[in-house]
């Protein structure tokens, strides 16, 4: 820091403050006259660092005209005589003036160039030595020396924005921007895109979206499957918010309690943001999530005497996902669903969606018990979370539309009910009843499950619909009955199943 001294000690922050002991009372009858000129960076330095502002500090950390020092002395000088009388001394100078005004060459034709406005030159060099510039030089090349009191001209433009704000704004000519084309082209990414379609996707299911903070507790990342040291922030804002977030549940089910503390209990809330595994670009996700609290249902929230559902489950977040999926171009009918879901979901409540055994496009469930204890919330909570990044990219479509290929045929109906082991998925059921006949099966649906000691021990009755779906004419009986068989054999082949009697 800069001070002003004496043998004394300390009396003042140079271009800042001065000191009490040496401040005037109605005692003095002497008084000592400084006019100095201060650095303004170490002026500004030293008032950030001792956390005084002052009128002073604010010329000085601005910059004043080093040339103006004496001048000033002299000005000071005579009013004090002016206003209290008194025998001046002598003044005496200490240092030189700092060399000021900066040396620019200068193009006149910059200013047209620039501004548009065709101005004469003479007109152009009155202008600068009207605010104090020394011009030399003949026809359009000037060497212009700025005045020690106009820190601010730097260059060219600079001085081109002195002639123009002196010879008239309103003299620019308006003129038009170039337009290279007349319909503007499309600017948003595929992911832009498809995060558009995913918020309006979720919205139309009635879900809210949240906006909620990207860092969390350290205790929240390490249950999420985070919380390395990579990620924990420098300087936090709160101990609350110390470390990115692994995961966008996090923040939601921190939303969905308040909701619930509030008397909101049946709440459906989604986000799309960014997770993070690690430090890396690579490690930054893309993802959309969701949760339902309560009865927060597609079918609508809250208690009515005409609805009997209940809570939100498993297949509301599996139904959430899949449409969000579908809407991105991703057909969920081909995708494995596996139960190899983060613990943070019930082991026996929830899924993820995957293309193969590495691609996981999402994963959905029931939140863990201990997961609602450690977050203060009742359950049942239903949440997936979507992973953006990782879908494939899409196919790009053809301007012209296909065919409309719709027969006018009825299409033909038929149930089966199959008795299975406990532990054989309904999936593989479907599968195998989809692939028994691809040019006749149009869709295949479960409409019911069934267990009871009817069956025996550890067996299940999953009751299947076939639509099929005649091309050219109408089938008959034998040619249904032989779908049918088809569609027994391989179901059986697949599961082990046999017919339900």
């Amino acid at each position: 820091m800069c001070v002003i001294a004496d043998d004394s000690g300390v009396l003042g922050l140079g271009g800042v403050i001065g000191g009490e002991s040496t401040g005037c009372t109605e005692e003095t009858t002497n008084v000592l006259i400084e006019c100095a000129y201060f650095d303004p960076a170490r002026t500004a330095q030293t008032g950030r660092k001792a956390g005084i502002i002052t009128d002073a500090r604010y010329r000085f950390e601005r910059g004043v005209d080093p040339a103006f020092v004496v001048p000033g002395l002299d000005l000071a000088t005579d009013l004090l005589l002016e206003m209290c009388g008194g025998m001046p001394s002598k003044a005496k100078v200490a240092g030189k003036v700092p060399q000021g005004g900066d040396v620019i060459s200068f193009d006149f034709g910059k200013v047209r160039r620039l501004t548009g406005v065709d101005m004469g030159a003479e007109a152009g060099r009155s202008i600068l030595e009207a605010i104090g510039c020394d011009v030399q030089g003949k026809g359009p090349q000037w060497k212009v020396t700025t005045p020690t009191w106009r820190p601010d001209i730097h260059g060219p433009t600079d001085l081109v924005e002195e002639i123009i704000r002196i010879y008239g704004l309103d003299k620019v000519p308006p003129a038009a921007m170039d337009r290279s084309h007349g319909v503007t082209r499309p600017v948003l990414t595929d992911g832009q895109k498809r995060s558009r379609r995913a918020r309006r996707t979720l919205a139309g299911r009635g879900m809210v979206e949240a906006v909620t903070w990207s860092f969390i507790p350290q205790g929240e990342a390490e249950h999420f499957g985070g919380g390395s040291d990579a990620l924990k922030l420098a300087n936090p804002i709160s101990v609350e918010m110390s470390t990115m977030r692994p995961s966008l549940l996090p923040g939601l089910l921190s939303a969905a309690r308040r909701n619930a503390n509030r008397g909101f209990e049946d709440a459906a809330l989604f986000e799309l943001g960014q997770a993070y595994e690690d430090d890396t670009p690579e490690g930054q996700l893309q993802l959309a999530s969701g949760v339902r609290l309560g009865r927060a249902r597609l079918a609508g929230q809250g208690r009515h005497w005409r609805d009997g559902q209940g809570a939100a489950d498993v297949f509301d977040a599996k139904a959430d996902a899949s449409a969000v999926l579908g809407a991105l171009g991703i057909d969920v009918g081909r995708a494995q669903i596996t139960r190899d879901a983060p613990d943070w979901f019930h082991p026996g409540k929830s899924g993820v969606i995957r293309l193969g055994p590495k691609l996981v496009l999402a994963q959905f469930g029931e939140i863990h018990p201990a997961t609602l204890k450690a977050f203060d919330l009742d359950g049942p909570v239903a949440a997936f979370e979507i992973f953006l990044s990782a879908l494939p990219p899409e196919k790009k479509k053809s301007r012209a539309r296909a065919p409309l290929d719709v027969s006018d045929l009825m299409a033909v109906k038929r149930d089966f009910a199959f008795v299975v082991s406990a532990d054989t998925e309904a999936g593989d059921i479907v599968r195998a009843a989809a692939g028994a006949d691809k040019a006749l099966i149009e869709d295949v649906s479960v409409f019911d499950v069934y267990e009871g000691k009817a069956l025996g021990e550890g067996k299940k009755s999953v009751a299947i619909e076939i639509a099929l779906q005649p091309k050219d004419r109408t089938l008959t009986d034998q040619e249904i009955d032989t779908v049918s068989e088809k569609i027994v054999a391989a179901v059986s082949k697949a599961t082990g199943a046999v017919i339900r009697g």
